[in-house]
């Protein structure tokens, strides 16, 4: 018997043993997560219940250059219902004037919404969906309705912001004016200006706030306010002009409904200071519409045809080696080397012609032979010529995705040189530039050598106060010397007048055009996949140039048409004309007063004696027609004008005693 009671005292030992050993080791255990690891676990615990959540800054407005909202981002708001957090007084109190209220806004029944609402509360439901994706004004509403007035605490009101991203101008220019898009990898995409320029101006600073983790993944703000207010980015005012925009965009559209182009834009750069007024990129889906698919403009280098022409001729005429009197012969239109044939669209070639000719004309052979016959011993010195144009080198563009330039040097491996890099060259084969590019060299032209960079940007203002501001920018203060350009500029001019060159189709009466046509095969190294690039850059008027432009058009319908003065070059005049009628082309009106001394002299002598005899005529020569007009109307006599600018010949001799409302002709020059 003490036997087993000695037993069963050693087994409940052992047993109290074991239990004072566990105590121990969960009383160290609770010490370890106390005072060891306790704020780690801490820390784990509340990041898995609270979350410090990134409010995205509203990113700043893009604006034209004279102030229409080009892109936005709009406020969106979802609004959620608490159904816990309202007391039951509260929520007995207030619920059938909200479901009114919700069923108002909603279109539905109030006992609908007030069986939904019950049915959260006795579900615990604390993140109730009242609203999703609503603008400012229905936010406002919603927020001012029964009980959720009480705000997130007493009301159970729950406001989660985001922000959408809108162009006002709709599908126009919406590539061009940009966006910056994430995916859910997190790889961003940055298209046009506001891509380009997002980072830097746009983005703005994000704020934060904490939310908790009220279950089956749903976060609620804990507070009614953020911890870091965010701040709005800067807002940007553009060089585009939307009334350009709007011109080139339909011009272009027209163009390539009626052609079935595959796709095809338009530039419109305003000649001093490079600003781009308009720029539309315009590609065709799978069902035949058109939209803004890729900025070809910027991105898409291409040979140019026979718009490289003039750049060619710029190099010769520049070295001294031909000028535009130099006759070629055009060889019955097809010139051969190494196999290889060159020909005129114009079978049987134009005869012995000048290089001035076979440019209005755009004989491919007339401008090969007067490039071979130049350069075929030394054609590293074309190739350095065009160096000395800034062709090699890209625009340095902040836009991104911009083409390289691709010119053939005999001196580096690798780089498309061979037997007939030369000749093909000097009819745009076997270089690459894109349309954008293409243009500021023309441009140049238009702005008498200057060369200066193609500009989107104007200011960038926060409130309305000037943050930056952007000037033009020159990257060849003289690409050639005055004589060549006017000598340029004579060309262009002739390819568009009348009975003259490939562009005599666009002449008008009305206003005048300078330019060159362009129609360059595409895929021409397999015949069933032949196509064609047409093309028309120049710029307007043709005596003072205000703005250059370019159009490029790819793979329109052979059946329907082709050539560059048929399919590109009717949306140039169709936007030349549209600008002289709709835009000004002169910005303000200029100075009159007149400075010159001489001028001056006799105006002021005039005075003099007008005051003492009212009637006598004075001398006129040389005045402005504003001033003549006025002194004459002045004294009482009628004007009649011939001409315009100042007075060459007045009717009435200086000094001449004049009769009342007698009639004065003056003639101006």
């Amino acid at each position: 018997m003490a036997i087993n009671e000695k037993n069963i005292l050693n087994r409940l030992y052992f047993v109290a043993g074991c239990m004072f050993i566990f105590a121990v080791l969960v009383v160290v255990k609770l010490v370890n997560i106390q005072f060891v690891h306790g704020n780690e676990y801490r820390d784990l615990a509340e990041q898995r219940t609270i979350q410090n959540v990134v409010i995205p800054a509203n990113r700043g407005n893009v604006y034209s250059a004279n102030g229409n909202l080009l892109a936005t981002s709009v406020p969106k708001y979802d609004l959620r219902f608490d159904a816990i957090t309202p007391s039951a007084k509260n929520f007995e109190k207030y619920i059938k004037p909200l479901s009114d209220s919700l069923a108002k806004f909603h279109g539905k029944t109030s006992s609908y919404f007030e069986k939904e609402l019950r049915k959260a509360r006795a579900n615990k439901n604390r993140y109730f969906l009242l609203g999703r994706n609503l603008g400012y004004s229905n936010y406002i509403r919603i927020r001012n309705f029964p009980l959720l007035k009480m705000g997130a605490f007493k009301g159970g009101l729950i406001v989660e912001q985001k922000t959408k991203r809108e162009h006002p101008m709709g599908e126009i220019a919406q590539r061009s004016i940009g966006y910056e898009r994430f995916d859910d990898q997190g790889n961003v995409t940055r298209a046009g200006i506001d891509g380009a320029f997002g980072v830097q101006y746009l983005r703005g600073t994000d704020g934060r706030r904490l939310k908790q983790k009220i279950g089956k993944g749903q976060w609620k703000p804990i507070e009614d306010y953020d911890q870091i207010e965010p701040k709005d980015g800067y807002d940007l005012y553009t060089t585009i002009d939307v009334n350009i925009q709007d011109i080139a965009h339909h011009a272009l559209l027209e163009q390539l409904e009626k052609y079935k182009a595959d796709h095809g834009t338009v530039v419109v750069m305003e000649t001093k200071t490079g600003e781009v007024k308009a720029i539309s990129n315009l590609g065709r889906n799978q069902e035949g519409k058109y939209y803004e698919r890729l900025n070809y403009a910027v991105g898409e280098s291409h040979e140019p045809g026979s718009t490289f022409k003039l750049m060619a001729l710029a190099v010769a005429l520049e070295d001294k080696v031909i000028d535009t009197s130099t006759v070629v012969d055009t060889e019955k239109g097809r010139l051969t080397f190494y196999g290889k044939h060159v020909d005129d669209s114009h079978r049987g070639g134009y005869g012995k012609i000048s290089v001035a000719k076979a440019f209005e004309v755009s004989s491919n052979t007339g401008i090969v032979k007067a490039i071979h016959n130049s350069y075929k011993d030394n054609p590293k010195k074309f190739v350095d010529g065009l160096y000395a144009m800034n062709l090699q080198n890209t625009l340095d563009l902040p836009i991104i995705g911009e083409g390289k330039p691709i010119i053939p040097d005999p001196r580096i491996k690798n780089n498309r040189w061979s037997g007939i890099a030369l000749e093909w060259m000097a009819f745009g084969y076997g270089v690459s530039f894109t349309p954008l590019q293409t243009l500021t060299f023309y441009n140049a032209i238009a702005n008498n050598g200057e060369m200066v960079k193609p500009r989107f940007l104007k200011e960038v203002k926060e409130f309305g106060n000037t943050i930056e501001s952007f000037d033009k920018e020159v990257i060849n203060q003289k690409i050639c010397s005055p004589e060549t350009v006017s000598k340029l500029q004579k060309l262009l001019k002739n390819v568009v007048e009348k009975d003259h060159g490939t562009g005599n189709g666009l002449y008008s009466e009305n206003f005048s055009m300078a330019g060159k046509t362009g129609t360059c095969q595409k895929d021409y190294r397999d015949k069933e996949k032949l196509n064609y690039i047409s093309s028309f850059v120049g710029y307007f008027p043709a005596e003072n140039p205000k703005y250059s432009c370019i159009v490029v058009i790819h793979e329109p319908d052979k059946s329907v048409g082709y050539y560059g003065a048929d399919v590109s070059g009717p949306v140039f005049k169709k936007i030349a004309q549209k600008i002289y009628t709709d835009t000004p082309i002169v910005d303000e009106v200029q100075d009159l007063e007149v400075q010159d001394v001489a001028i001056k002299s006799n105006y002021d002598n005039y005075f003099d004696t007008a005051q003492k005899y009212k009637t006598i005529m004075p001398d006129l020569s040389g005045m402005p027609a504003m001033d003549a007009i006025t002194l004459l109307e002045n004294i009482g006599m009628k004007v009649k004008i011939i001409g315009s600018g100042k007075v060459k010949k007045q009717s009435v001799s200086k000094g001449t005693k004049l009769n009342s409302k007698q009639t004065i002709v003056l003639e101006l020059s």
